[in-house]
């Protein structure tokens, strides 16, 4: 074999290049962390720790003693826990809680639906309405349920009155059948916006080609709403329902302005009998609440992803 053949054997195919070494470091360094994450990571992961796991853990420990809030302390075991199955009071807040958490979910939902769909249509000055319908969702809920509160007692009986309207001559706030509707009716007023803004994005994600080849076919409105709209938007409907539904039962302020858990204790939340024990002298008893509370709410949250996973509704 002559030095030729043997050069031309020994020469890559034309096009294909000498592969060349990979530096002996570079394996370690896709292995590396960049530096700048910790920095990023680790003072955020301390903060949080700092303010809400540890408050979380030494309230997990008082509502296992006798701690009043103040003064000496001592072991009681799950003698709270107990006697907070057992209590009529605090059993009446959380069906108080849920019922309205359930209704507020499905009536702001409703409405907030309807709102975007009338904002979403081809109407002349849709932008300043827009801005209209979206004030309430900036404004303080503390000042919305005063403000309301003065409507409730004031401005509804003396027009009830004047149309002869006798049920609501007098101011349903003060009612133990009707105050918790007055709560609904205001959060609903607030939470709406913010959901309408939610599903405004999903119907402007909806392509115009979809509806016209709806209209080709003969659907109606109703029809394609049914059949195109509601569909094409159910991701967007699941995020309204598990925000606003974590969000209500938590609700503490509008009420708080509104009935102050009255009359009696026929609209006091959860939350709100929580909150008592911080000056009540119920602090471990209310600490042992909240921590039911917590792994309520927790096991809502997987049942609902559950339900989402098994869906196939990708948010």
């Amino acid at each position: 074999m002559t030095t030729t053949s043997r050069v031309a054997q020994a020469a890559p195919p034309a096009g294909r290049k000498n592969p060349t070494p990979s530096p002996a470091g570079t394996s370690r360094s896709k292995g590396r962390i960049d530096p700048t994450y910790y920095w990023m990571v680790v003072p955020v992961l301390a903060l949080f720790a700092f303010f809400i796991t540890l408050p979380a853990l030494v309230g997990v420990f008082f509502s296992l003693t006798n701690y009043a809030g103040y003064g000496d302390w001592k072991f009681i075991g799950l003698m709270n826990y107990v006697n907070i199955f057992k209590d009529p009071a605090v059993l009446q807040s959380y069906v108080f809680t849920f019922v309205f958490a359930l209704t507020t979910t499905v009536v702001v939902n409703v409405v907030a639906l309807a709102i975007a769909l009338g904002l979403n249509a081809k109407i002349k000055w849709r932008t300043g309405i827009r801005t209209v319908f979206f004030i309430p969702m900036v404004l303080s809920a503390l000042i919305v349920s005063f403000v309301f509160n003065y409507l409730f007692s004031n401005t509804l009986p003396v027009l009830a009155e004047r149309f002869g309207v006798t049920p609501l001559a007098a101011s349903i706030l003060a009612n133990e059948n009707l105050a918790w509707l007055a709560i609904v009716i205001v959060t609903v007023w607030q939470a709406a916006p913010g959901a309408t803004i939610i599903y405004l994005a999903g119907l402007q994600s909806v392509p115009s080609e979809v509806y016209e080849a709806a209209d080709l076919d003969g659907a109606g409105s109703f029809r394609q709403f049914l059949s195109l709209t509601l569909p094409l938007i159910m991701g967007y409907l699941v995020i309204n329902v598990i925000l606003g539904f974590k969000g209500f039962l938590g609700t503490y302020e509008i009420i708080v302005g509104l009935t102050g858990g009255g009359p009696g204790m026929a609209t006091q939340s959860v939350a709100m009998r929580i909150f008592s024990g911080f000056t009540g002298g119920d602090y471990s008893y209310q600490m042992a609440n909240a921590v039911i509370y917590f792994l309520i709410t927790l096991l809502i949250s997987v049942i609902q992803l559950r339900l989402i996973q098994r869906r196939g509704v990708s948010l």
